[in-house]
């Protein structure tokens, strides 16, 4: 799904509003249901009976990454992806979940990928930016660390593809009143614009989302994706992963 652009105007009215979007924020995090992300041992293969070298994918950045909204691992993002890609390559794959709840951009950069062991990745999956949106950070500091986590990236993989999955326009969460959805929509489109732009500069990938923000498609929490809404994210990423596959073996 496309996000709408956001004029200068709008920007500034999600500053005025800031007394608002602290106000109603607490009131959503005082009852908001709190879900912890499911259990993992941090790789998850295909089961499906392909034969060859795996194709390595990396699941790094925040609750998303980690699955949080489902109560298996084999129902979240990482988990429904080796099998849904695997069927699509008639390839093994294997991927490794490094997500973290609440994670920004500056805090994957920082605390996670230092930490990461330098395995070799063919993709590497990111999913960061919401929260960033969601602590009112402003394009500028998103450009600077998620700039500057885009290089970490390149630096310590640097034969990966990264895909960046953008973020999702906020004021389509159900789990936020209207006028916090609508602030909260201003500043994640200003993310996922400023995001696309860097992911063009830095040699990373960001695809436009299909991904549909329906009811069926959250958890519980009215904020995470539930099994379903996982499963279409992942249908939809193992069919761009199979293009770029399919696009580097022409090449070849």
């Amino acid at each position: 799904m496309q996000p709408h652009p956001v004029s200068r105007l709008e920007a500034l009215l999600s500053w005025l509003a800031f007394p608002a979007y602290v106000w109603q924020g607490l009131g959503v995090r005082h009852r908001s249901t709190r879900l912890a992300p499911p259990p993992h041992n941090g790789w998850l293969e295909s089961s499906l009976p392909c034969k060859g070298e795996a194709l390595k994918i990396l699941i790094v950045g925040d609750s998303s990454a980690a699955g949080v909204g489902v109560l298996t691992i084999g129902e979240s993002l990482g988990g429904q992806l080796p099998d849904l890609l695997a069927a699509r390559l008639d390839r093994p794959v294997a991927v490794r979940i490094a997500g973290n709840n609440s994670a920004t951009a500056g805090q994957i950069r920082d605390h996670v990928v230092p930490h990461l062991t330098a395995e070799t990745y063919d993709y590497i999956c990111l999913n960061i930016g919401t929260n960033d949106a969601k602590n009112f950070h402003t394009g500028r500091r998103f450009c600077k660390e998620f700039g500057t986590l885009l290089y970490a990236l390149k630096a310590k993989w640097p034969t990966a593809t990264i895909i960046w999955a953008g973020v999702l326009d906020m004021a389509n969460v159900p789990a936020l009143p209207a006028l916090l959805g609508r602030i909260l929509g201003i500043r994640s489109r200003i993310i996922d614009r400023n995001g696309k732009i860097l992911c063009r500069e830095r040699g990373a990938l960001a695809p436009v989302s299909e991904w549909q923000p329906v009811a069926e498609n959250f958890a519980v929490d009215g904020f995470h994706a539930s099994a379903k809404g996982y499963r279409e994210w992942a249908e939809g990423l193992a069919a761009y992963i199979a293009e770029a596959e399919a696009a580097k073996a022409k090449a070849a």
